[in-house]
């Protein structure tokens, strides 16, 4: 077991020396007493060696995408390359403050508003904001647009339809502008029912948020005739970018009919995400809603950047200034090194992994949608259940094999389900490896399910009483 800092601390131990401050100063006269410390912080003790060698010692147990193969699925984890680090890190782009006048920031302007621009090529769509802070927050945004433009419209719209393989987010989000969900359910292939959807619509409906492809990482192959379903009811549709990276340069959101999207940046764009952030989700729209962005956006007239505040029918700043934007370096960064080609071909490359793993997998694991998958795919693990391990005993074993463990129990419409994406970054090599555990791991459900229902055995902290845990976090040394 690992020490704690606290446990390695022995009195007397310094790693700092401050000067003495050469000033006499009674905290009693200034300060009310009953903010004052009257007792000792309790801080541990330790040289500065010690405590470097602790803290990389500790990081050498972390799973992160630059140490192990992250197969997580629902959400895009691919690795971040470190030119990505060194350009967010330049001085005109790390050193500049918000407040400056537009004439001091030409550079940082000049790389949002081409970013834009390249998100508007991407998605297909005619005008972009970069304010959003995440993925769900741009959610938010698209349909607090969804909401003003028929608040615009006269028209009292009432209800979002999303279908019951969505992302989580969805209904939190058009939940929290006012909007009645009403959940849509998949057909026999895993994709939204045109039949239901048909006796859904009427003129209460708002919109349908949708993500193509979907979270069981099947295309919807119907989107055509679901745009156009919607727009003959009067309604939006809204495309949740999370799935992006399986369709960039082979098709776009605007050839489906999409009239709102969010980018992940922290996905599609291979920048650092996961603890609450970082993050950005721009949100990209057709040209009749395209005053209705959050402000400011970046314009440019004769070569000059600045930010543009006059938008008739705007909702208003989603954030704080314009967005997370030494996110917003890395992905102009990641774009412009991979090009339209390296794009398309990062797509291509992580739909093929899908494809591998996925027919190699379910030789062992069941598949409950047996078909061509894109980025990404589900397996349950329904089959090991009934020898007594679930889908969360075998994400906890992978872990002893310095894999981190894929997304489980989502989308809920499969029973114990395993939901996994290898990305276009990880090598032939990695996912034979990969394959080869998930083998290894069913091998011993049959033989030893003991061994998988004790694990992790190999991790710092080993198995813990989840419940427990969630509910009396201890998250303090006493």
């Amino acid at each position: 077991m690992t020490e704690i800092i606290f446990e390695k601390s022995r009195p007397g131990r310094r790693g700092v020396k401050l000067p003495e401050a050469g000033i006499e100063c009674d905290l009693n006269k200034y300060l009310p007493e009953d903010i004052l410390q009257d007792e000792k912080i309790n801080l541990p003790e330790l040289t500065e060696l010690d405590v470097m060698r602790h803290f990389i010692n500790l990081s050498g147990k972390n799973f992160s995408v630059d140490t192990v193969f992250y197969p997580l699925g629902s959400c895009t984890m691919k690795y971040n390359p470190k030119i990505s680090e060194y350009t967010s890190s330049l001085d005109g782009f790390l050193n500049i403050h918000p407040d400056q006048d537009e004439s001091t920031v030409q550079g940082a302007l000049q790389l949002m508003y081409e970013l834009q621009e390249y998100l508007k090529i991407i998605t297909g769509l005619d005008a972009v904001s970069l304010q959003p802070a995440a993925g769900a927050h741009g959610e938010l945004t698209g349909i607090l647009i969804v909401k003003k433009y028929f608040e615009k419209k006269g028209e009292k719209r009432t209800k979002v339809i999303i279908p019951d393989s969505a992302h989580g987010t969805n209904p939190a989000s058009a939940k929290m502008c006012g909007f009645d969900i009403v959940e849509i359910k998949s057909d026999s292939k895993g994709l939204v029912d045109i039949d239901e959807l048909k006796k859904l619509l009427n003129d209460d409906v708002a919109a349908l948020m949708m993500t193509n492809p979907n979270t069981l990482g099947l295309f919807e192959e119907n989107i055509q005739e679901i745009s156009k379903l919607m727009h003959e009811a009067g309604a939006l549709l809204y495309y949740d970018g999370a799935n992006l990276n399986a369709i960039m340069g082979i098709t776009n959101p605007a050839l489906m009919g999409f009239d709102i999207v969010h980018v992940n940046l922290h996905k599609t764009f291979s920048t650092p995400h996961g603890g609450g952030g970082p993050g950005a989700g721009p949100v990209a729209v057709t040209e009749k809603l395209a005053s209705y962005l959050p402000v400011p956006v970046i314009v440019k007239n004769n070569d000059i950047y600045s930010l543009e505040y006059n938008l008739e029918n705007t909702i208003g700043k989603v954030k704080a200034y314009y967005g997370n934007f030494g996110v917003l370096v890395r992905a102009y960064t990641y774009i412009l090194m991979m090009g339209r080609e390296g794009l398309k071909r990062a797509s291509e490359d992580a739909v093929l992994n899908a494809n591998y793993l996925k027919e190699k997998l379910k030789k062992y694991y069941d598949l409950p949608y047996d078909r061509l998958c894109m980025h990404e795919f589900v397996l349950s693990a329904d089959k090991q259940k009934q020898k007594g391990i679930n889908a969360l005993g075998i994400a906890k074993r992978l872990m002893d094999f310095d894999i981190h463990p894929p997304t489980v129990y989502f989308p809920l419409i499969v029973h114990e389900a395993m939901m996994i994406e290898p990305t276009e970054t990880e090598s032939k090599e990695t996912l034979d490896n990969f394959i080869e555990v998930m083998r290894q791991i069913n091998t011993e459900i049959e033989n030893d399910a003991e061994l998988v229902q004790e694990s992790p055995l190999k991790t710092p902290v080993t198995k813990v009483d989840e419940t427990l845990a969630a509910r009396q976090p201890d998250l303090r040394w006493k």
